[in-house]
């Protein structure tokens, strides 16, 4: 199906937004919109009935006007051995993600890319690089959009992100895991809601396995979190305020106390210094002669 028709954009003047994106008849055309592309494709990808919606606005040829690059997915990902067409997979994407307009345009453009960097110079197809390329596609049709550049910002970075889950199962290291984290930074839940939205796999052992995966990390992420809280956590006061006030020298006496001290602070927080040195000079009294 073609464009839409000067009656079919008439009579969707009396509809609502959201139909009229879904429909691919918004009361948009021409220079109208180049205003209001960011707001027609949110509209469809908000939709209660998102993949209806984009396919929709894909037999319509609305896409075709807000993101051209879109439609040139509809090719299969390896056609020697016909696995899935992209386009068909990325509206699948779209439609499980959670009812974020953040994620949901990361989804749908997460793939955008692979047209441009298929390849079978490599022993069978591969994409390579076709996050960051399609980050920087991202951040150019959102920005011609008119979408806002916080947004843009957003989206690009899930698109350059959506990748860094791979290798996971492998096993990670530690230090990969804070990678991870790190980098994905205020974005880290959106990250790893969109990763778990790119299983359409019809395997359910596969999708259960991702989301296991997926589990682990988000488990993993939480308590070396925790850990290195707990590590840079300090004493109310240091080893000199403590040698100071108590009249004595260095040793593991100190560092005893600094121990006790610490504990002190996490369960009962913060005290006024003249609360805290009472109870000092009370543990000293009570313990001094373990040191002597």
């Amino acid at each position: 199906m073609g464009a839409p028709s000067t009656s079919d954009t008439a009579t969707s003047d009396t509809a609502t937004t959201g139909n009229a994106a879904t429909t691919g008849n918004a009361a948009t055309t021409g220079t109208s919109l180049n205003n209001q592309g960011a707001a027609v494709l949110s509209a469809i990808v908000m939709d209660a009935d998102v993949a209806g919606a984009l396919w929709a606005a894909v037999d319509s040829g609305r896409i075709d006007d807000l993101v051209p690059e879109l439609p040139l997915l509809h090719m299969e990902q390896d056609p020697v051995h016909r696995h899935k067409d992209v386009l068909a997979h990325t509206i699948a994407v779209v439609a499980k993600t959670p009812d974020d307009e953040i994620v949901r345009l990361a989804a749908l453009f997460h793939d955008i890319a692979k047209p441009r960097t298929r390849s079978f110079e490599h022993g069978g197809v591969t994409f390579r690089h076709h996050e960051a390329v399609g980050s920087r596609m991202t951040r150019k049709r959102l920005t011609e959009l008119g979408y806002p550049e916080e947004v843009v910002e957003q989206v690009s970075e899930l698109v350059r992100l959506s990748g860094r889950f791979k290798g996971y199962s492998d096993g990670w290291s530690d230090a990969a895991v804070r990678r991870y984290a790190r980098e994905a930074g205020p974005l880290l839940g959106r990250l790893n809601a969109l990763i778990r939205s790119d299983c359409t796999t019809r395997n359910q052992n596969k999708v259960e396995e991702l989301q296991r995966a997926i589990d682990e990390l988000e488990s993993r992420i939480a308590d070396l979190a925790h850990q290195e809280r707990k590590a840079a956590e300090r004493p109310q006061i240091d080893g000199k305020a403590v040698m100071e006030h108590l009249d004595v020298g260095p040793g593991r006496h100190v560092g005893e106390i600094l121990g006790w001290l610490l504990e002190l602070k996490r369960s009962e927080g913060v005290l006024d210094d003249g609360e805290l040195f009472s109870r000092l000079d009370e543990w000293w009294e009570q313990n001094c002669d373990r040191y002597s």
